[in-house]
């Protein structure tokens, strides 16, 4: 049984930027709660990259919402997609990703979306199922439904386009995959952030032309990322993945600018109505007292209390009263008969860098310490013996450098 059409678009409508159009979304709720019949409630996710994040969970917990008002949730994972990257809000062509490179990114978006979504109320569907088997022919049908004019009318490739950047046409066909598949889910309603309007205004025009029953777009705002200036990606390493260990976590949060405050509380804090309100009152009177707090919430959102607690403890003992954690992982690395090693391969091996690329764009940025100092050499080699190496302000290892 669903609730009253009235009150499932009050709850809807909290946190939404548009909803396009909203008489529609009346109507198929209306329609929805005399037939008992579900919506199908849609959102695509391209795995260019093997994290989530809470800036992609302002969204997901909006078709939580969905679940919790009975009705059905479809998560799209970009296997296709990804292969040619969306263009949307991006000022250069994102390069492509090989298919491993993206089975990679997949196996932990199921898990991480899981703690979040019901999983028993959701669907998983993979974009490679419809799209890979598109002829040619079938492909310039498709193309044949909209025009260029109308996707250079697009910002991001107006402005592009305008200073004389680079455009694929790849890229003109993004849109079109990511319409489609609203056509194969016969979707009733798709969400995205603001600046995938355009991706969901196309799935519109296609269900139409199909005979279908056109979607509504609810369209998500964007959190900024800890930077307080972009849209929280892992591309500017200005992100919270929701998979993050928890000291992580609780220290990226702290150190967002007071500014953000009121957005990362409306947006990715578990606070809704009056309490909501007194937090954001705090944060203009005490924002250190409310920033703790929004770490503590983060962390317990996608950890638990337990984890929250210890972070919040870590973070005191590194940060306020300047102490070495005690539980720093011990990791001993082979000099594989060698007098000495680069710290790049060091910060590799012993987990402190994904890639010797990394480590060494870490030293340049002055993000690595050994025995309290930092490194500002990038060649810089290390013999035999035991280092305290700290990457940024939470990340510690005891290595010991050993002949053999």
């Amino acid at each position: 049984m669903f609730l009253p059409v009235p009150e499932q678009m009050k709850r809807i409508r909290e946190g939404t930027i548009e909803i396009v159009p909203e008489d529609a979304l009346i109507e198929k709720l209306e329609r929805s709660r005399a037939e008992d019949k579900p919506l199908v409630v849609k959102q695509g996710f391209d795995p260019t990259r093997p994290d989530l994040h809470i800036g992609h969970a302002v969204s997901i917990q909006k078709l939580r919402t969905f679940q919790e008002l009975g009705h059905d949730v479809v998560f799209v994972m970009g296997t296709f997609t990804a292969l040619v990257g969306d263009p949307s809000g991006r000022d250069e062509t994102r390069p492509m990703l090989s298919e491993e490179e993206i089975e990679d990114n997949l196996r932990t978006y199921e898990e991480q979306v899981f703690q979040i979504l019901n999983p028993k109320k959701t669907e998983i569907r993979r974009n490679s199922e419809w799209l890979a088997p598109l002829t040619l022919v079938d492909i310039l049908r498709l193309t044949s439904q909209y025009t260029v004019s109308r996707v250079l009318a697009r910002d991001d490739f107006a402005t592009r386009h305008r200073e004389g950047r680079p455009i694929s046409l790849v890229e003109f066909l993004y849109p079109m995959m990511q319409a489609y598949d609203s056509v194969m889910l016969n979707a009733d309603v798709e969400l995205g952030g603001t600046d995938q309007k355009f991706n969901l205004l196309l799935g519109r025009t296609l269900q139409g032309k199909a005979g279908q029953d056109p979607q509504i777009c609810l369209i998500m705002p964007l959190l900024r990322g800890t930077d307080g200036v972009k849209k929280m990606s892992k591309s500017y390493d200005n992100y919270v993945g929701i998979s993050m260990e928890p000291a992580e976590m609780f220290g990226r949060a702290m150190s967002i600018p007071d500014e953000l405050l009121e957005e990362w509380l409306t947006l990715s804090s578990s606070l809704t109505g009056s309490d909501l309100k007194e937090r954001l009152t705090e944060a203009e009177t005490d924002p250190l007292k409310a920033k703790r707090w929004l770490a503590m919430d983060l962390v317990e959102q996608y950890h638990g209390p337990t984890d929250a607690v210890d972070a919040r403890d870590l973070f005191d003992q590194v940060h306020r009263r300047r102490e070495v954690p005690t539980d720093i992982p011990a990791v001993t690395l082979s000099l594989a008969g060698e007098v000495e090693v680069w710290i790049a391969q060091v910060l590799r091996d012993a987990g402190l860098a994904k890639s010797s690329s990394e480590a060494n764009r870490l030293v340049l940025q002055g993000a690595v310490r050994i025995d309290g100092e930092v490194v500002i050499e990038r060649d810089l080699q290390l013999g035999a013996g035991e280092y305290l190496i700290q990457r940024g302000k939470r990340k510690f290892a005891r290595v010991l450098l050993a002949e053999n």
